[in-house]
């Protein structure tokens, strides 16, 4: 079967294969799928393929193995978890990553890009630069621009509480008299000065 053959053949039994399919597997695009595989894995054998030797049904055929094989993946898969037992409660976000990922939300797409590539994935400026085509220069800007946002979304606002007056529980003693010391006298440096 040449390729013009092969492509005639494809876009008659197409449809029709997949009609089938559909009633065979209850999906249509399951059906459309498997159908699509078993004439992929054709296409490589079209040139022993003849036009008078049925090779629809040859792709069918193949197309119900494919949603069989699917099928039968399907239930050891579904078998698997149920047997598994469930996890654990997994414990939410802390806080602090909450309010990271709150703040990038709030930064532009470049400046987030950047601040993710730098301080998340330790890529250089460099390579950043070279990742997404801006310049240097601009990966940094951003970079300095992004850290700034940040830090104005992530800042903690500490309310203003007024300092309540110290009283002393005890009276305070007077002060004790301290003996006055010799007079300090100045020492001359080499310029003269004092």
């Amino acid at each position: 079967m040449t390729e013009d053959e092969f492509d005639a053949f494809y876009a008659a039994a197409f449809p029709r294969l997949t009609g089938q399919l559909a009633a065979f597997t209850g999906d249509r695009e399951e059906a459309q799928d498997v159908v699509q595989e078993a004439f992929v894995r054709a296409w490589d054998r079209r040139g022993a393929f003849l036009a008078d030797e049925a090779p629809e049904a040859w792709i069918r055929t193949v197309a119900m193995r494919l949603a069989v094989s699917r099928w039968r993946r399907a239930r050891r898969w579904l078998e698997l978890v149920r047997r598994t037992p469930p996890p654990e409660s997994v414990p939410g976000p802390d806080p602090d990553h909450t309010a990271l990922v709150a703040a990038l939300r709030q930064l532009p797409t470049a400046q987030r890009r950047v601040i993710v590539l730098h301080h998340l994935c330790d890529l250089s400026v460099e390579r950043i630069a070279s990742e997404t085509g801006a310049p240097v220069g601009t990966v940094k800007a951003r970079l300095f621009r992004g850290r700034a946002a940040l830090a104005k979304h992530l800042a903690v606002d500490e309310p203003d509480t007024p300092a309540a007056p110290v009283t002393p529980a005890t009276p305070v003693p007077p002060a004790v008299p301290v003996a006055p010391s010799a007079p300090v006298t100045p020492v001359r440096k080499e310029s003269g000065r004092v």
